[in-house]
């Protein structure tokens, strides 16, 4: 009788919406993700742009990842109903950001740690033997990065001293929704509405904590980098230094004697008050990186 009981409980919460149960069941690794030393730091206001730029080069290889499997799988009836290519992809605008922070040769310079290679190879294996498992990733991801966007973009340009124009934010910047909540809740509508049975919510629900876990491994990667980075004297807080597309005379490391570069780049550059580094840091912890599911 107790086991009978337990199996109807389980059925009665899991007859819950999934996007609902996809928000309980990862609420404690999302605050795990929260406090990882990687998001303590740009809690604290110790942040640069080039840390910003390690976090734009890790997600341009998540989401080429994430978007091949999706793009495999567009036909599947398992995620077919939540595929919004044209209002959700971030490869095109990632590749943007980061030709804009690196230059033309963008993809010999950005970093791929482990960390986020073993995120790539779980997205290629779930969309090639578990697509249903997708939806855990696409939902986590692209309604994170939808919550709270325009205002994370808006404090970066003015942080960051980034252009008016939107270089280098482009990621945010979803020009396909033209409103936010409606299109949140068309998705969850549309996620709701799959077909699928207790064993596979399960495996969904477990599939998105799993992608929190990946995340955090991906955190702790970059703090690393940022630490060999400063060991090896180059620190997380160099002096501003700024370039946009308009100028060719100002270099990563400093002014160069006799010579200009003609790939444009915008280097490191500090937040000018230590008010502005909080802000964005904040932010930054709550839409994008830690994914903003409390958001959704």
């Amino acid at each position: 009788r107790n086991m009978e009981t337990s199996q109807t409980h389980s059925s009665k919460s899991m007859s819950k919406y999934l996007s609902e149960l996809m928000k309980e069941a990862t609420k404690e690794v999302h605050e795990r993700a929260e406090n990882t030393p990687f998001m303590k730091n740009f809690q604290k206001g110790q942040v640069s742009l080039h840390e910003f730029k390690l976090v734009t080069a890790s997600l341009y290889f998540i989401y080429s990842a994430l978007e091949e499997e999706i793009e495999r799988n567009k036909d599947n009836p398992v995620f077919a109903p939540v595929y919004f290519p044209a209002e959700l992809h971030r490869k095109a605008a990632l590749e943007e950001d980061l030709e804009y922070f690196y230059g033309s040769n963008w993809k010999e310079e950005i970093p791929c740690p482990e960390a986020t290679q073993k995120y790539v190879e779980r997205l290629h294996y779930v969309g090639k033997n578990h697509p249903e498992l997708l939806v855990a990733h696409a939902y986590t991801r692209y309604l994170g990065d939808l919550s709270g966007g325009q205002v994370l973009k808006k404090i970066a340009q003015k942080a960051l001293q980034l252009p008016s124009t939107g270089e280098g934010l482009a990621f945010f910047t979803f020009n396909g929704v033209s409103n936010a909540t409606t299109f949140k809740q068309l998705y969850r509508s549309r996620m709701n509405a799959l077909e699928m049975d207790l064993a596979t919510k399960k495996r969904v629900l477990e599939e998105a904590k799993k992608e929190f876990l990946l995340n955090i491994q991906v955190f702790e990667a970059l703090q690393e980098l940022v630490s060999k980075g400063q060991q090896n004297g180059h620190p997380v807080q160099p002096k501003a230094e700024l370039r946009t597309r308009n100028t060719n005379k100002s270099y990563e490391h400093g002014p160069a004697p006799g010579k200009e570069r003609t790939n444009k780049k915008h280097t490191d550059v500090i937040p000018i008050t230590p008010l502005v580094r909080w802000i964005l840091a904040l932010g930054f912890l709550v839409t994008t990186v830690a994914v903003g599911l409390f958001a959704m």
